[in-house]
């Protein structure tokens, strides 16, 4: 994935305000957003509940139109059927005609891209295969599990074998299994060539799959980049050690080195906040002759940046109100 290659999604300024209640207040779900998707890329688009993610997706998709700024998918405006053509979607809460047979239901959005006949039948087997689902071809989609029925919207995403795939909290509402059935499919489409661009909430399941992700909150970008790099920036990596048969006397030399000491029968857990601590606590074991268990570093994650994050804009939130 070339991060300096070619632009499939831009967003520029895009703002969405909407009128609420009697009285037509006003309420900004989208704040001067901009950012870019690159070709070839897992792209995550994060952020809490009610940050703006689907509203945005809705925009980009046509299904709503922004209070200002613009957007353009393959460089061209959203609205344009030219790429609009190009795109698969999942949006976050699908109708399924659920008396429909997965292949069925397959065939119907394959009408709508015109497409007829055998090519539309080998379609349809192939998309199947992919999703895992050839041994549900001809059950009704009302027998399908929640993960069962994510998998199959993908599928319908892919009837027109487009170039950027938009998924919209695709993983929401699945149990574990569901949720790495649906990664190992984002992973596919990935290897196929596809462009997939998909917001989410679960910060764990990003930081496996993307490339690079955008976190918003309050409808305004607070992050961007290469996950690598913003879960390392200004994050501190512990270290956990556990520790066997330490005397007392060695309990307390290293107490004070540790950010946290835990003591579990002969056993004790300390965490250490950097190496050079790390170096003087085994130093302590060596002198006191205990046993090292385990040395067991804590990477920083998307998770830290989030509350981080989080932290901030609410600060910010209290110094303006």
């Amino acid at each position: 994935m070339d991060v300096d290659g070619e632009k499939v999604v831009q967003i520029d300024r895009l703002c969405k305000i909407f009128k609420v209640g009697f009285w037509g207040r006003k309420v900004t779900a989208v704040d001067g957003l901009s950012l870019e998707v690159h070709r070839g890329e897992v792209f995550g688009f994060l952020g809490p509940n009610g940050a703006g993610k689907t509203t945005t997706i809705k925009m980009l998709m046509g299904l709503i139109y922004p209070s200002g700024g613009v957007a353009s998918l393959f460089g061209r405006p959203v609205g344009d059927p030219s790429a609009k053509a190009k795109v698969g979607f999942l949006p976050e809460a699908p109708y399924f005609y659920a008396y429909l047979t997965s292949r069925e239901f397959l065939r119907f959005y394959g009408h709508l891209f015109g497409f007829l006949g055998a090519s539309l039948d080998k379609r349809i087997n192939e998309l199947l295969e992919l999703v895992g689902m050839t041994h549900a071809r001809d059950l009704q989609l009302r027998k399908f599990s929640k993960g069962m029925l994510q998998r199959v919207g993908i599928a319908q995403a892919l009837i027109n074998d487009p170039e950027l795939v938009i998924l919209d909290e695709p993983m929401s509402g699945l149990d574990p299994i569901g949720r790495k059935e649906v990664r190992d499919l984002i992973l596919r489409l990935k290897e196929s060539g596809k462009t997939v661009m998909f917001s989410s909430h679960i910060l764990h399941d990003a930081e496996l799959l993307c490339d690079r992700v955008a976190m918003i909150m309050k409808g305004r970008l607070v992050a961007c980049g290469q996950v690598s790099d913003l879960i390392n920036h200004g994050t501190t990596q512990e270290v956990e050690m556990v520790i066997d048969r330490l005397s007392p006397d060695g309990i307390e030399e290293i107490r004070p080195l540790a950010t946290k000491l835990v003591l579990h029968g002969e056993q004790v857990m300390a965490v250490l906040a950097s190496q050079r601590q790390v170096d003087e606590a085994l130093d302590v074991l060596r002198a006191h002759k205990a046993k090292l268990i385990s040395l067991i570093p804590h990477k920083a994650s998307l998770e830290d940046l989030f509350i981080r994050e989080a932290k901030g804009v609410q600060q910010a939130t209290e110094v303006h109100a």
